[in-house]
């Protein structure tokens, strides 16, 4: 098959599924967006990858608005017409598209279903109930109108993709009150490339290089967006201020860490060290050189958003700890498999305790860590996740 490969942010596990389509035969194209501030994965075509692969960036040549509403759509609008376009020329037999925001992603699926390509939607996030609570928290009345409008967009499109991968069963009851087929639902949950996310020991070069060798290390990476509460963070700055051993590390861009800079500068925090988001390739020695890993996750996410940054944490082998809505796949997972501690994300209290309970024991946080590596490699294996890829999107095919 010829395969386009959607990723519109760009993240490492979606391109580990590229490169693994391609080295079971197929010709696969990959396409990101690369002004889409986040986390990127391996996104060059390297000596050891398939000759079926090709990796592109899709850029809309301006900085990205993100934060503004109307500029935003405007570029995304954009976008969406330079993706149609890309996969017209590549001419694919099937597309599975992931991450794509809803009105590029309607340009996109047009596109898909004029040239006759059988299209996947890889649902990572419920776009819409997001976007719908925040707006008619936000802007009561109007927000509504345009709440109702993206719910009645992501709906359509659903119902008219060929194919729905969800991440999570958590999705489910959502898809089945929207007239979802099922028997064109799948379930597969998402992973992080183990083979390229190796469990180092914590003494590490990056480490050294940041001047954190004598320090420990609670570590937070990933974007600082609207599901994500940067006062958590701060909160761990503030409590752990006078020990003079800890550092609370932050890899972030954007107003969520911008906001952390100038908290910590009001504040005075020396132990809160802030750093814009590290290559790919260097990402295995970031969370070995952590002690415990942080992630957070806003109540309104409920079970609709799952952060993979917990994924690449449970390759790391560190201990986690979580404020999120304990009802989400990646609380379950911490707390089934033992590899963390969850508490509610307004649960600053619990939040705060289970940071201190983690740093009081070094055989609790080695245990934890253990038990979330070895949950990565029982499941993370791209091997037999790429072949359910392959099925389902074979299936899509119009010839």
């Amino acid at each position: 098959m010829k395969i386009f490969v959607h990723d519109y942010a760009g993240h490492p596990f979606q391109v580990q599924l590229s490169r693994e389509l391609a080295r079971r035969g197929h010709d696969v194209l990959h396409i990101s967006a690369p002004f889409f501030q986040t986390p990127k994965g391996a996104l060059q075509v390297t000596p050891d990858d398939p000759p079926t692969l090709a990796i592109e960036p899709l850029d809309i040549g301006e900085p990205f608005r993100k934060h503004t509403f109307l500029p935003r759509i405007r570029q995304e609008i954009r976008y969406g017409h330079l993706s149609a376009a890309r996969m017209r020329a590549f001419a694919p037999d099937a597309v599975l598209s992931s991450n794509v925001p809803l009105d590029p992603q309607n340009i996109f699926h047009r596109a898909c279903v004029e040239s006759g390509a059988g299209f996947t939607f890889w649902l990572q996030d419920i776009y819409s109930v997001a976007i719908d609570r925040i707006l008619r928290r936000k802007f009561p009345g109007l927000g509504h109108a345009v709440g109702a409008r993206y719910l009645a967009l992501e709906r359509r499109l659903l119902r008219q993709s060929d194919a729905v991968v969800a991440i999570t069963e958590d999705f489910l009851p959502v898809l089945r009150d929207w007239k979802v087929d099922p028997a064109k639902t799948h379930v597969i949950e998402n992973w992080a490339p183990i083979d390229e996310l190796p469990a180092l020991p914590p003494d590490t070069a990056w480490r050294a290089e940041h001047g954190l060798s004598d320090r420990r290390l609670v570590l937070y990476s990933g974007t600082l967006g609207m599901k994500h509460n940067p006062a958590l963070l701060l909160e761990l700055a503030l409590k752990f201020r006078d020990d003079p051993a800890l550092r609370v590390v932050v890899i972030s861009e954007g107003p969520g860490a911008d906001w952390l800079a100038a908290q910590a500068r009001a504040h005075g925090l020396e132990n809160l060290v802030l750093l814009p988001f590290q290559p790919f390739d260097r990402f295995p020695e970031v969370l070995a050189s952590a002690d415990i890993l942080v992630a957070i996750l806003e109540p309104d996410a409920g079970v609709f958003s799952v952060p993979s940054k917990v994924l690449s944490y449970l390759c790391a082998g560190r201990p986690i700890l979580a404020a999120m809505p304990v009802e989400n796949l990646a609380a379950r997972i911490l707390t089934r498999e033992d590899a963390g501690r969850v508490a509610a994300p307004h649960d600053l209290a619990g939040f705060v305790d289970n940071a201190r309970k983690l740093l009081a024991s070094d055989r609790l946080r080695s245990d934890l860590g253990r038990n979330a590596r070895a949950y990565a490699e029982d499941r993370f294996r791209i091997s037999d996740i790429g072949a359910r890829f392959e099925g389902i999107v074979s299936a899509t095919t119009k010839n």
